[in-house]
């Protein structure tokens, strides 16, 4: 998985801070949007464990912080509600512009009722989650109310949430009002998943239930058993991703990867835009070849030679072990690392040509177990009389010819 730095701009101009998790392995095949819970950033437990399990299931997350928060620029005092929608939807335009538009929602908490709201505006967005979201958005009052009296009479008011202290002013108060996320739900045109925890203290299953009744299908619920509001155990927010990427994958189009279909030991397939980046079969088995960014590939998988050196290093592996077995000698493991360069031959008249080079293998064993001197140097012996050892060290002749 790789994280990457981005910053975009909202509708009034401030830069938002955020982060887009992408697979490590394959181009993501859909784009995610993530909305944190409120007062906290992009960095919660939540937003990066969730983030990062569905970028390990190949999907493209941007997690950021709302206005004020975090990283991000903007008086949070002055922000509300409908300025977290409308971050949402200055997120998603950035993920159209620069990668792709996004196809899933996730949002945590009071972030759950924003990416509801914002789901509407979405074209692009097919399916939504809500992770510990109350089913009113006045449900946040619950969280100041010892200060509701003071922002009504003074228009503002220094709260403790978390531990940490926000000023709220009444504008607030009054905008979270006009938004009815339960009439509003009747009319969302989207596949939504609810996850809530029944021991959530702060806000309650109850919230879960009215959200279902009210949203139409379909519409799943994921019990998320034993976590607490906040998701800070990474267990249940691992399993949370995991759920959401498997559930999200029946309403999103996620390609498959094609390979030929060939009775050949191993076949390459390797599609015109795709750069490096070639799909492989080798019996049963699927995976990627690529080169490294510095050549001009995605490092989505091992180059060429990469896999060349790793057969030589799994033959021997193999050859060692089946000998020690064999003559019933304790090894317990062996170690291969191949290492392979071009180099040039010893006192060589035209170093300074190409083809004064050889193709050069430096393969060192370790070897793990109550071995004498003597059976370590048989194995040294027998790990030359590796099929792949042999193969490479002696002619080998390949016929081509198109089908």
């Amino acid at each position: 998985m790789k994280t990457e730095k981005v910053n975009f701009k909202n509708n009034n101009g401030d830069d938002l801070s955020g982060y887009l998790e992408l697979p490590f392995n394959q181009d993501p095949h859909n784009f995610v949007l993530f909305a944190h819970c409120f007062t906290c950033n992009k960095n919660f437990f939540a937003a990066k464990n969730i983030s990062r399990t569905l970028a390990k299931n190949g999907y493209g997350v941007l997690r950021f912080d709302f206005t004020g928060l975090g990283e991000s620029q903007g008086d949070f005092s002055d922000s509300n509600f409908s300025g977290n929608i409308q971050d949402l939807l200055a997120a998603a335009s950035y993920l159209e512009q620069e990668h792709k538009a996004p196809g899933l929602l996730i949002g945590h908490s009071l972030g759950g009722a924003a990416v509801l709201f914002a789901a509407k505006e979405m074209v692009s967005v097919k399916a939504v989650t809500t992770i510990a979201a109350p089913s009113t958005t006045a449900h946040v009052q619950h969280l100041i109310e010892n200060n509701v009296e003071e922002i009504e009479k003074h228009g503002e008011a220094q709260v403790n949430i978390g531990g940490r202290s926000f000023k709220i002013k009444k504008q607030f108060l009054e905008d979270i009002k006009k938004h009815k996320l339960k009439a509003y739900l009747r009319d969302l045109k989207k596949s939504l998943l609810i996850m809530h925890s029944p021991q959530d203290n702060i806000v309650s299953i109850k919230n879960a239930e009215e959200l279902y009744l009210a949203a139409r299908h379909p519409k799943s619920f994921i019990s998320l058993d034993g976590a607490e509001h906040l998701l800070a155990c990474e267990t249940d927010a691992t399993y949370a991703g995991n759920v959401i990427a498997s559930w999200a994958s029946r309403y999103l189009e996620i390609p498959k990867i094609e390979i030929p279909e060939s009775n050949a030991d191993v076949v390459a397939g390797l599609e015109k835009e795709d750069a490096f980046t070639t799909s492989m079969k080798a019996g049963n088995h699927t995976f990627l070849a690529d080169e490294p960014v510095s050549a001009g590939g995605k490092d989505y998988g091992p180059t060429p030679y990469q896999f060349l050196s790793s057969g030589l290093a799994a033959c021997t592996s193999m050859t060692l072990q089946m000998y020690a077995k064999r003559k019933k000698w304790p090894l317990e493991d062996v170690e291969t690392h191949v290492y392979y360069a071009r180099e040039h031959e010893l006192d060589c008249e035209n170093c300074e040509k190409n083809d004064s080079k050889i193709d050069t293998f430096k393969r060192e064993i370790k070897l793990i177990g109550d071995l004498d001197e003597q059976q370590k140097q048989r194995l040294l012996e027998i790990a030359d009389r590796c099929p792949v050892h042999k193969s490479l060290t002696t002619e080998t002749i390949i016929k081509t010819k198109l089908i």
